[in-house]
């Protein structure tokens, strides 16, 4: 019995050690992918930037996307303005902000998932 109590905590410690870190949101992909070739993090932090507000960062986000010629969908420019939102700003989101879905939490439709 005490073998089996061992043998359990040994696999329960090896699977939980080997769980993966909490996955990147779409927005937070897109970022580090796409926008941080460009600039650091630290344009969020200068005194002259140009969010002030939810609107102005999502319209900067839109802007960004395409001067870098992304081709980004609203859901994806809504992920990344939540993300940078979340991360640096915090400003207050209106009520009918867009609602991004991780990828898990999205029906997958054919081999689009």
């Amino acid at each position: 019995m005490r073998l089996a109590s061992l043998a359990a905590c040994f696999c329960l410690g090896g699977l939980l050690c080997g769980a993966p870190a909490v996955a990147q949101s779409r927005g937070e992909l897109l970022y580090t992918t796409h926008c941080v070739a460009c600039h650091t993090t630290g344009v969020h932090w200068r005194d002259h930037r140009l969010a002030t507000d939810w609107n102005s960062l999502q319209a900067q986000v839109a802007r960004w996307q395409g001067i870098g010629f992304l081709a980004w969908s609203d859901d994806d420019i809504a992920a990344v303005t939540r993300y940078l939102n979340e991360s640096y700003y915090g400003f207050q989101a209106p009520r009918d902000a867009p609602v991004v879905l991780t990828p898990a939490a999205k029906t997958c439709k054919g081999s689009r998932c």
